[in-house]
């Protein structure tokens, strides 16, 4: 089997595709967005899993849970003391949650505007 060409209409392995420079360009934009929505996501993800964490009480001397607490402290750390309640776990909700959404609706935004352009 020494032939290496591609399927007939497909262009050579060597030349690039053709379509000209805007599908490259919409292509490059639609990669950056995952990527802008990805990182947007897993940031809502450790702020939310920290808060499931904790309203159910996990051992906060378990590796996974200071990984996930450190992470999620490190990301709201901006936010903290937002909300003062008196109850740790609504505090502990409120000033995780509101990072949580801010990533999400700015990521996406980001997203979204990277996708139009």
């Amino acid at each position: 089997m020494s032939n290496i060409d591609p399927t007939p209409g497909y262009p050579p392995y060597d030349q690039p595709p053709t379509g000209g420079h805007s599908a490259d360009r919409q292509a490059a934009a639609r990669r950056t967005a995952l990527v802008v929505c990805t990182v947007a996501d897993v940031a809502a993800g450790l702020l939310c899993l920290w808060i499931v964490l904790y309203l159910l009480d996990a051992n906060q001397a378990n590796a996974f849970v200071e990984f996930v607490h450190g992470a999620a402290n490190g990301l709201s750390g901006w936010a903290q003391d937002i909300f003062t309640m008196d109850t740790e776990g609504l505090r502990v909700v409120l000033n995780h949650g509101l990072p949580a959404v801010v990533y999400l609706l700015i990521g996406h935004g980001i997203a979204a505007r990277i996708n139009r352009a």
